[in-house]
């Protein structure tokens, strides 16, 4: 990855990344020629800054501006350029206590852990837990209630205490009779199963049952289809999204409008955050570029796994610009999974 970079090179890249974090500015040689750790004159900071625009590690974004760090230029420093940011005890402390007090119910864990990631990066943070399907998707109740003579809403209950109901309009009256034959027959057929297991087989053993199948059948079959494919496996806690226009990479409306619709989107979201990156520890870090899209262009993500007693049950991690602190986010991130696994 390096292509041989001098450890001057390393030295100068190392500053401009992390100048760049901290300023949000394009880096000029006079900034770092400034540096007195680094020692170099402005000439030979020149000479390699151009060196390090040639090989991809930097970028100019006008005529007359500094550099800024490429997405190569981040990779590299996150995997042999980063500090470890050692916490300090009383954010151990913050962390350990909160999960502590969360153990015995998952949602809280969830919710707290999505709080304790935005607290201590400024970032948008995500927490992603598989839910027991065995569970939560098992139908315990259905019904077909006749509100007037054109409208009939469709009420599923299931194991876990969820309740859909769908308001279904239709042009010709129903018979009372004929309303509770489809109820029932639909009922036979899905009380205790797993709303994820009924497909075709489904559809075709009730329709082969009502002979006068019609478009009443027709709907409730439809809006059975339709909770099956918006039903998701998993819960998603997503906290502090408001803090990323806290960025100037985030004060263009076109931009913003994106990044919303990515968090509205809980199955782009889900696969966002299984791609892989530089990984350190278990820590995943995800540095975006053009191929992720144009939303995720100019952010990075950091995940992990989210483990209790060794077993993996999801993902927890941050959202924030290109230029996040990296060396902070990834030490709250370790320490999180640390102290989750340890629960």
């Amino acid at each position: 990855m390096k292509q041989n970079l001098t450890e001057r090179k390393m030295k100068i890249l190392k500053f401009i990344v992390e100048e760049y974090i901290s300023t949000a500015e394009p880096i000029g040689s006079r900034t770092i020629s400034k540096n007195k750790e680094l020692a170099i004159s402005a000439a030979t900071i020149r000479n390699e800054m151009s060196d390090l625009e040639e090989m991809g590690y930097l970028i100019q974004p006008h005529v007359s501006a500094g550099r800024v760090p490429s997405q190569l230029a981040y990779s590299l420093y996150v995997d042999e350029l980063m500090k470890d940011n050692v916490l300090d005890e009383k954010e151990e402390e913050f962390i350990r206590q909160t999960l502590d007090n969360n153990i015995n119910q998952m949602q809280n864990l969830l919710d707290e852990t999505a709080n304790i990631l935005t607290a201590l990066t400024n970032y948008a943070s995500i927490a992603i837990v598989k839910t027991d399907e065995n569970k939560k998707d098992v139908i315990s109740h259905f019904d077909l209630i006749k509100v007037n003579d054109h409208q009939i809403v469709m009420l599923m209950v299931m194991q876990d205490g969820r309740v859909n109901s769908e308001n279904t309009f239709i042009d010709k009256e129903i018979e009372n009779d004929k309303l509770q034959i489809i109820s029932q027959t639909i009922k036979d057929q899905i009380i205790g199963r797993n709303l994820h297991s009924l497909g075709d087989s489904f559809v075709n053993c009730v329709k082969s049952e009502i002979m006068w199948y019609d478009d009443l059948l027709e709907n409730m079959l439809n809006t059975i289809n339709t909770n099956i494919e918006n039903d998701t496996p998993f819960d998603i806690m997503l906290k502090g999204a408001n803090n990323i226009f806290n960025y100037p990479e985030f004060d263009n409306v076109s931009t913003v409008k994106s990044f919303l619709t990515l968090l509205d989107n809980k199955d782009e979201l889900v696969e966002v955050i299984q791609n892989h990156g530089v990984t350190k520890d278990n820590v995943n870090i995800i540095i975006g570029d053009k191929s992720m899209g144009d939303v995720l262009d100019n952010c990075s993500i950091i995940t992990a796994n989210f483990q209790l007693g060794g077993k993996t049950v999801g993902k927890f991690g941050i959202i924030g610009p290109k230029r996040m602190d990296y060396g902070k986010a990834y030490s709250v991130m370790r320490y999180i999974s640390k102290c989750l696994d340890e629960l």
